[in-house]
């Protein structure tokens, strides 16, 4: 059973420790990691920007730069794109990425 905790005054069923976030980077030609991470950073057009546990759904496209990713294993792992698109919904990111 999922501890209630009241965050800004709004109670919510989910301990966010146990929420997990899959992260697939993909290129046209392999798959550069599939796994659990606790976050990840993008290069986006507007600057770097960050995903965390339960953001909101959003699509990018990325600028040449480098993913930065926190396995939940306390890893940092980087991988340097050309570009590319980013989808996050539900805890789930797809990265499609030029190389």
């Amino acid at each position: 059973m999922p501890k209630v905790i009241e965050a800004h005054g709004v109670l919510n069923a989910f301990n966010l420790e146990h929420v997990i976030m899959h992260l697939e980077i993909v290129t046209s030609e392999k798959s550069l990691y599939s796994g659990e991470v606790d976050l990840v950073q993008l290069p986006g057009k507007n600057g770097s920007f960050e995903i965390l546990k339960n953001h909101a759904p959003i699509v990018s496209t990325l600028e040449k730069g480098t993913i930065k990713l926190k396995s939940v294993e306390g890893d940092e792992i980087f991988f340097e794109v050309n570009g590319g698109v980013v989808e996050c919904k539900k805890n789930m990111i797809s990265v499609l990425a030029d190389k």
